[in-house]
């Protein structure tokens, strides 16, 4: 039986995932975004995967169609809420992350965030699906979890499906490990990290922040260049108007020169600052971005 995985913008890692859990089954990865050209590079050499790119994030009456006729051989509907970081930093509104969940509940397909890159407050919350609310099966969570001090990624699933995985018998149990599986000195890391989130009111300083950045960066969202200016709490970004198709590495290149790690996405220039950054460091991050749009042609 081909089996259908349906994914709306994931980070790389959840993709090399995919591919491997895939095996020598017959399946389709249906979606857009990046990790859908990196599934695509990697199973080159597996004709039994098709990737199928859809070109925009998948509205509710196309995701509904979709489930009403394949639901029985779909695995899961795997997103990034609120933006889809692998996909050019494509914001999307609350209320399809609701949509989905019910769709997903009512046609029993599991609904897994991958909140990677966009959990542990990006997004103004502790976790991007807290404002739905929606409760996804399955969470992915890394990269602010231990404050980048070293690596860790946790997946975190519901009391039911732990249930359904959970036997004395090893042959029946669900057992999945590697060899840094549960790294004490990453886990103590990711502790600190939480404990300071949590003490030093973080996302309630980050929300000061956020003000300030969207405050100072109103003549750079004005800039003759920029278009499509967004912002969902501590990431923002904008298309740049260009014809250069060597326009994110000349970008790059030019704001390290300047003191700025920027690295675009296509056309597709972001901020992610550190929740640590300072006003000052706010006010040069948005002037010198500004003089990078001006200098480059």
């Amino acid at each position: 039986m081909t089996r259908h995985i349906l994914v709306t913008g994931t980070s790389r890692g959840i993709g090399r995932a995919i591919v491997e859990r895939l095996g020598d089954e017959d399946a389709v990865v249906i979606g857009h975004g990046k990790v859908l050209t990196a599934i695509r590079q990697m199973t080159a050499r597996q004709p039994f995967v098709r990737s199928h790119f859809l070109e925009s994030l998948p509205a509710k009456a196309d995701l509904e169609s979709y489930l009403e006729k394949n639901h029985a051989q779909t695995a899961a509907l795997i997103l990034e809420p609120l933006v889809q970081c692998a996909a050019g930093m494509a914001m999307y509104h609350p209320e399809y992350l609701r949509r989905a969940r019910r769709l997903c509940e009512r046609h029993e397909v599991h609904l897994i965030a991958d909140e990677i890159a966009v959990g542990c407050g990006r997004t103004g919350t502790f976790l991007a699906c807290e404002q739905g609310p929606v409760r996804p099966d399955f969470l992915c969570l890394s990269k602010g979890l231990s404050g980048g001090y070293l690596p860790l990624s946790v997946v975190l699933t519901t009391e039911a499906v732990y249930q359904a995985f959970y036997d004395d018998e090893v042959a029946r149990g669900f057992l999945h490990s590697h060899s840094y599986t549960g790294n004490p000195l990453a886990c103590r890391a990711a502790l600190a990290a939480l404990s300071i989130l949590e003490e030093e009111r973080v996302l309630e300083s980050n929300r000061a922040k956020q003000t300030l950045l969207n405050e100072k960066a109103r003549g750079l969202a004005s800039h003759p260049r920029v278009r499509n200016w967004r912002n969902t709490g501590m990431i923002w970004a904008f298309d740049v108007e260009t014809e250069d198709p060597e326009f994110a590495r000349r970008f790059h290149g030019a704001a390290l020169e300047r003191e700025l790690l920027l690295r675009p996405l296509g056309r597709t220039v972001y901020f992610m600052p550190p929740y640590v950054i300072e006003p000052d460091e706010i006010e040069l991050l948005v002037e010198r971005t500004a003089l990078l749009l001006d200098e480059l042609e």
